[in-house]
Order: structure tokens, then C-alpha cells, then sequence
């Protein structure tokens, strides 16, 4: 079964790559393999494993907890930033993550992120729903406006 994907590719002040997912489990491994194809065409390896870390936790929340109806898909955002790596998930739930307590048995994917990230955090969109975002540093250097566009293919739904 193939996930039907919305392929869209902007440039805004640096590099950004911008992807609509059906909400599925499967969209996990896709994002990945689409934040580490922008990484590798940034010159962004070394930071590669801590970036598909914290997508991988934002995604799946919203996967789990998004409650998308069908029609409302997940977004995942991936802006390169001067000296910083942006990555964002919006879905089109209004309920606000949290993070669980000590003794949850889930819940810390959050403070992961947090530990991970120079910081993180939720805002409103327009319209409905939310975003989830954290931002990462990246090596001196890096994150500059490059003027290519991370090697990604534009192709209608």
C-alpha cells in the first residue's frame, strides 16, 4: 500500500522542506527517510541521528494522539536555520502534549526532545490544530542560505 504524500519544497531565508502525511504509522519511516535526504543534501550527517530521533518522537505523538480526521493530514516541516535545524510536526488536534511524569510508563518521548534540543515547544496554527517543534543545533557554519534545494523532487499529489 502506497502512502499518499503531498510533496512540497520552499525556500524562506534558508532551506525548507515541507511534506503532508496521512495519518499512519507508516509516515514515520517515510519523514525520516525525507528529513535524512534533506540532511545529507545540507551537509548535515553529523547531527543526522539526533534530528531523526526527535522526528521520530514529534511524529509518532502526533500519529498516536492527533486523532486526524480523515481530510486533515500531518505536516512535517524541516527548516534549516542560520546555525540551527528547525523541525516541526502540525496536526489538526487542539489537545496540547504533555510530558508524563517519572513514573508513566510512557510519556517521555517529550523530555527527550527537550534534552536533545536548545529548545522545543507547541504552538497554535491557524485555523486548527497545532505545531510541535524543536530546534537543533547544527556545526559552525551550517545553516547558512545555500541557494540549492536539498536535492527534493516537487511533485503533485
Amino acid at each position: 500500500m502506497l502512502l499518499g504524500m503531498e510533496r512540497r519544497q520552499e525556500d524562506t531565508n534558508g532551506e525548507e522542506v515541507t511534506r503532508r502525511w496521512p495519518c499512519h504509522p507508516r509516515c514515520v519511516g517515510l519523514a525520516r527517510r525525507e528529513l535524512r535526504r534533506a540532511l545529507e543534501a545540507w551537509g548535515l550527517t553529523s547531527v543526522e541521528d539526533t534530528a531523526l530521533l526527535v522526528l521520530s518522537e514529534l511524529l509518532t505523538n502526533a500519529v498516536v494522539h492527533g486523532r486526524v480526521s480523515p481530510g486533515r493530514e500531518i505536516e512535517t516541516r524541516f527548516q534549516l536555520e542560520a546555525g540551527a535545524l528547525r523541525i516541526r510536526v502540525d496536526d489538526a488536534c487542539g489537545q496540547w502534549p504533555s510530558t508524563g511524569t517519572r513514573r508513566a510508563e510512557g510519556g517521555r518521548g517529550l523530555a527527550l526532545v527537550g534534552a536533545l534540543s536548545i529548545t522545543w515547544g507547541v504552538s497554535s496554527r491557524v485555523g486548527v490544530g497545532k505545531s510541535v517543534w524543536a530546534v537543533l543545533a547544527v556545526p559552525a557554519g551550517k545553516g547558512e542560505h545555500s541557494g540549492t534545494n536539498a536535492g527534493v523532487t516537487v511533485a503533485a499529489r
